[in-house]
């Protein structure tokens, strides 16, 4: 069964579930959790997309019950943390490569991804600020550098102006045919692979012709706004490892791992104890439990500056009663 035409908006975050489905199912389930919800919104009433999305909701549970046991699946904020941190991961990767001036389709690829998994975001609840502007940013990012390879073009690399009703995220339906070799090898979806293990392969949303590029997007050189202040989180420089979801660069383009630090920890929190008259609220404790999730999800990708970060937010919030 193809995807319904008018769930054509869902059809890369189908894909990204697809992709994910061995290497990491928290993910797929919850690109297919995002891309039914949306789906919902969408067209629930016409028999064919109501089909398919029944189908979707089937796979689903199904999910859910092979990986009950899994805390990203049976606790919302564990499966928050895992999302945010691996979205943020694929965008740092492909941030310190445009900064190195090194233009791929995995560093492309990383960053539309990135952007998809920040709309995934969305099951949990509203997007922070700072996580719509890596969103726009990302999916930004990826439609610039891909339209100036595939043109010739040698793309700047870093932050640069946007203008603020450019997100790029109107990638069309049909995506990117692209005709035509660019820089780097083409950077086409290709089919479907024929077979999944556990795969529905009725909810496979089929060939698409690329991740969503459209060629009319590219921007005419840097716009106005300047995007130099975007928030990175922390963490941000250099990533020690290349994600494992993506093929490494060449051996020329792979990026020098930066030497590990120590993180800074606050002297105060070694030996913290409650302050007297201290009044925690059911929402404290749920930031706090956020915080250590978030500082367990970064441990799982050895990045201890954000463990060791989240772990004192909790402290002093659990002591303090105060962030």
């Amino acid at each position: 069964m193809a995807l319904p035409v008018p769930l054509r908006p869902v059809q890369h975050h189908l894909r990204t579930a697809q992709e994910h489905e061995k290497r990491d199912p928290v993910v797929t389930y919850y690109c297919r959790l995002y891309a039914m919800q949306t789906g919902m919104k969408l067209d629930s009433k016409t028999p064919e997309c109501r089909k398919f999305l029944v189908k979707l909701m089937d796979q689903l549970e199904s999910m859910k019950k092979e990986l009950s046991d899994n805390e990203s699946i049976s606790q919302e904020v564990v499966g928050n943390a895992h999302i945010e941190n691996y979205a943020l991961k694929l965008f740092l990767y492909a941030d310190n490569e445009d900064r190195a001036g090194r233009f791929h389709k995995n560093m492309i690829k990383s960053f539309y991804t990135s952007s998809l998994l920040l709309d995934v975001l969305s099951v949990f609840g509203e997007l922070s600020e700072e996580n719509i502007q890596h969103r726009k940013y990302a999916r930004w990012k990826a439609t610039y550098i891909h339209n100036c390879l595939k043109n010739g073009e040698t793309p700047q690399p870093g932050p640069i102006g946007m203008d603020e009703d450019e997100e790029a995220d109107e990638f069309g339906a049909e995506g990117f045919s692209g005709q035509g070799p660019s820089h780097g090898g083409s950077f086409r979806g290709g089919p479907a692979p024929q077979s999944f293990d556990g795969q529905d392969q009725s909810l496979v949303p089929g060939p698409t012709p690329g991740i969503g590029f459209t060629p009319g997007l590219a921007p005419s050189g840097p716009p106005a706004t300047n995007y130099n202040n975007i928030q990175i989180p922390p963490g941000a420089h250099a990533p020690a490892n290349t994600p494992a979801e993506l093929p490494p660069p060449s051996e020329a383009a792979k990026p020098t791992p930066a030497p590990r630090s120590a993180p800074a920890v606050d002297p105060s929190l070694l030996n913290a104890q409650q302050q007297g008259g201290v009044q925690l609220s059911a929402e404290d404790f749920t930031k706090a439990q956020k915080y250590c999730k978030y500082a367990g999800s970064a441990l799982q990708y050895e990045d201890v500056n954000t463990a060791v970060q989240n772990l004192q937010k909790a402290l002093r919030l659990l002591t303090t009663g105060k962030e």
